[in-house]
């Protein structure tokens, strides 16, 4: 068995491009499954380390419930002399959505939910200002918690112009924009014009071109536009707006990607995550906060003691209560405006503050009296021996 840079054991072939193959995996160091994309021997031309080298950063940068994480960059020798350089990526379980459109067109409510999860994925790219250039079936993956957009080996910067020689073009001919045609240079638009032919094909079971070959395809794209989407049963009729949307000619006439990603997931009611635009400002409290709640939001965790009580000569902060079962610390009065919790009785000695009132249930502890100007809670009554407050008045014994 194969074994890369003595970690990753190559155990068995899963996939094979133009230009690269794909391997399953075993990770020695983290034991783990992982997917090993590598260059086909007798394969590796000038520059393709570089090459392979960003994908990787460019597919490293992307962090996304829908996009295929990187794990790792190296390179191996294949042949004395030979380095071939490999990415080590996260192992998406499931067939592509090219194996399942083998048997015609997908329901409805499953095609909107898929590109909506690979819109959502070129919107994380774009956020980062990459452009994928190779969306297709055979690049997004099914995967039991959701689609993982495969693939960034063609990926470049937006805007960046494109360096092969004249009358070539990168990507697949029957997902390439118009623009790209001309050599233009690279924008999120030409990976919005494949998300439309992915959609119509989900939606269709078929191109939105008449061709049986790449030289009829390139012909019919270069003489006619894309054909409108056939009537689909059920269908919302803003998703077939938006399929035609995405597949116009003028790059500034198609959807952005976080729109599409939003509007398809509206359809199905489905949650998909796109990028923050704009930091949200900081929201403004109506109501102060006492310190030590400030101070127990930012601090670090902390042991603290259970059933501690007050210091002596310290008082509870205003807006709080003492928690239930202790008493106020002696020589201590409640804070302004605060009540006695159900179920406490003030510390002997203690007077309630002016203008406050016994809580409802509670008593007036022996011996105490209520504040000047103050009554007992309505339905109360005091102690057996005591005297209510003010000249001249008594109670009953």
């Amino acid at each position: 068995m194969r074994t890369l840079d003595g970690r990753y054991e190559l155990e068995q072939r899963i996939g094979v491009g133009g230009m690269s193959e794909v391997w399953r995996a075993h990770d020695r160091v983290l034991d783990r499954a992982v997917a090993v994309k590598l260059i086909s021997p007798g394969r590796d031309g000038d520059g393709s380390v570089e090459r392979i080298r960003t994908e990787a950063r460019s597919a490293a940068r992307l962090v996304h419930p829908n996009v295929a994480s990187v794990h790792d960059f190296g390179t191996a020798e294949a042949l004395p002399g030979l380095a071939v350089p490999f990415i080590v990526m996260e192992l998406a379980e499931g067939e592509t959505l090219a194996v399942h459109l083998r048997s015609g067109p997908l329901d409805w409510r499953i095609a909107v939910r898929v590109c909506a999860e690979v819109a959502a994925a070129l919107a994380a790219a774009h956020a980062h200002g990459i452009v994928h250039r190779d969306v297709k079936p055979a690049n997004v993956m099914l995967t039991p918690t959701g689609v993982k957009v495969l693939d960034f080996g063609i990926a470049t910067p937006a805007g960046a112009a494109d360096e092969l020689p004249d009358g070539m073009v990168v990507g697949t001919p029957a997902y390439l924009a118009p623009e790209q045609f001309e050599r233009q240079p690279a924008t999120p638009a030409a990976d919005m014009y494949a998300l439309g032919v992915l959609l119509y094909y989900c939606l269709a079971g078929r191109l939105p071109y008449p061709a049986d070959s790449t030289t009829q395809l390139l012909g019919a794209r270069r003489r006619q536009p894309p054909q409108p989407l056939p009537a689909v049963d059920g269908l919302p009729s803003e998703v077939a707006q938006l399929c035609g949307q995405l597949m116009a000619d003028e790059p500034a006439r198609r959807p952005t990607s976080l729109v599409a990603a939003l509007l398809l997931a509206e359809a199905v009611d489905a949650r998909v995550y796109v990028p923050m635009l704009a930091a949200a400002p900081p929201r403004q409290r109506g109501e102060r906060v006492s310190p030590w709640t400030a101070q127990a939001a930012a601090e670090a965790t902390q042991a603290a003691a259970l059933g501690e009580r007050a210091a002596p000569g310290e008082r509870a902060a205003p807006g709080e209560r003492a928690a239930p079962g202790e008493r106020a610390a002696p020589g201590e009065r409640t804070a302004p405006g605060e009540r006695t919790a159900p179920g406490e009785r003030t510390a002997p000695g203690e007077r309630t503050a002016p203008g406050e009132r016994t809580a409802p249930g509670e008593r007036t502890a022996p011996g105490e009296r209520t504040a000047p100007g103050e009554g007992a809670a309505l339905g109360e009554g005091a102690a057996l021996g005591e005297r209510a407050a003010g000249p001249g008045r008594h109670r009953a014994s």
